[in-house]
């Protein structure tokens, strides 16, 4: 049995694609047989998961002063005990520049510490602002020092390895790790046949699952009423800020409007049956489809075939094993067409969708992620007796 205790900025009832992925490898290295003690912000509403046995702190403040004086005094304390960090510069306070608690990593280096690098650091270019290439510089220190910290370094997508030695030289071995699906597969004909006929009347069911936010908004926005005057789809969003945006899409396009659904946010268990509902799901993102998108994550751990774009942080796989259909990401009016297309080819759909299957379940299911943390240890531990 190991003793963890992995230090996050957002942890369940607290929203974001971490705090969800925090909670899922939390609570699959309960099932392990390891226990854990997950150490988060102050959050209302916060407790113990007594399902799985995870002790959940809410440390004062935001991983302030007082904050890691409990921290020094709880795992300092103990013996063997496993700190594994979840690491997003903005997730620990003082506006993306907490450098007090990296220096606080930083000086504990000999604890046995783990980094999971979701994000390294703010870019830095000469077209933005001071301010903004200010910030750039200080995450970059902070992403220096917490990856000095680490006996080993884990990054959830392939390009922030070269961005980390960048960084800083002679740093431990770098693995990648991708993310998981956190919306468990459940399998149920009849729901998913109910949720489809409540969205398709006629004709297919076209998805999208996300935050709908930021530029994957736009890109949706430009897609998606191509979409519908290209054919006779109905498309149903699925997530945070899906109802929102279904109105504001309606608003723009009423002739469109009666095949617009948004479902919202949903228990786990009815999303999953939602996903399973779409025939295709669209899935763009600026920066391309890569390892770290959780959404993407749930997509194909539910056999959907997927249009998707191809940016700077797509990984070669993605081309590779043509599990998912691509455009450019700077080319958001692709998708649209590309979607249309594949909504005509039944067989390739099909050939899509049990492609995205079989990658997620070779690559990216949460099993692989514990067993690289549990292995990890077990051989550090082997080598330091042997030292």
């Amino acid at each position: 049995m190991r003793h963890w205790h992995i230090i996050t900025g957002e942890y369940p009832p607290q929203p974001g694609g971490v705090s969800d992925y925090t909670h899922l490898v939390a609570r699959e290295l309960t099932h392990s047989g390891d226990e854990v003690d997950v150490w988060a912000p102050e959050c209302l509403g916060s407790q113990d998961d007594l399902e799985t046995g995870i002790r959940v702190h809410r440390l004062p403040g935001h991983f302030g002063p007082r904050a890691l004086a409990v921290l020094d005094r709880a795992i300092a304390s103990g013996r063997h005990e496993r700190i594994l960090v979840q690491y997003v510069p903005h997730a620990f306070g003082l506006k993306a520049m907490n450098l007090p608690f990296c220096y606080w990593l930083y000086a504990r280096r000999r604890w046995n510490i783990d980094v999971m690098f979701h994000e390294v650091a703010f870019a830095r270019r000469e077209i933005q602002s001071l301010r903004h290439n200010l910030l750039g510089e200080v995450t970059s220190l902070m992403a220096a020092l917490v990856a000095r910290s680490a006996r080993r370094i884990f990054v959830a997508s392939q390009a922030w390895e070269s961005k980390l030695r960048g960084l800083s030289r002679n740093l431990k071995p770098i693995q990648w790790l991708p993310v998981s699906s956190n919306i468990p597969l459940i399998h149920d004909p009849k729901a998913t046949a109910a949720a489809k006929a409540r969205y398709a009347k006629a004709g297919p069911l076209v998805g999208h699952f996300g935050a709908h936010g930021g530029k994957i908004r736009s890109y949706l926005k430009t897609a998606l009423p191509q979409l519908l005057d290209a054919c006779q789809a109905s498309v149903l969003l699925l997530g945070r800020g899906s109802s929102a945006f279904r109105d504001e899409l309606a608003e723009r396009h009423p002739a469109a409007a009666s095949r617009l659904h948004g479902a919202g946010e949903l228990p786990a268990e009815a999303l999953s049956h939602h996903l399973g509902a779409c025939d295709l799901m669209i899935q763009p993102y600026p920066d391309g489809i890569s390892a770290r998108r959780s959404s993407a994550m749930a997509v194909l751990a539910h056999g959907r075939a997927v249009v998707t774009t191809a940016g700077h942080l797509t990984e070669p796989l993605w081309i590779q094993c043509r599990a998912v259909a691509t455009v450019p990401a700077n080319d958001p009016a692709a998708l649209a067409p590309l979607a249309a297309s594949l909504l005509k080819v039944c067989r390739e759909r099909q050939r899509l969708g049990l492609a995205a299957a079989r990658l997620y379940r070779e690559r990216f299911d949460v099993h692989h992620t514990i067993r690289a943390l549990r292995t990890t240890h077990e051989d550090c531990d082997s080598n330091l007796d042997q030292a």
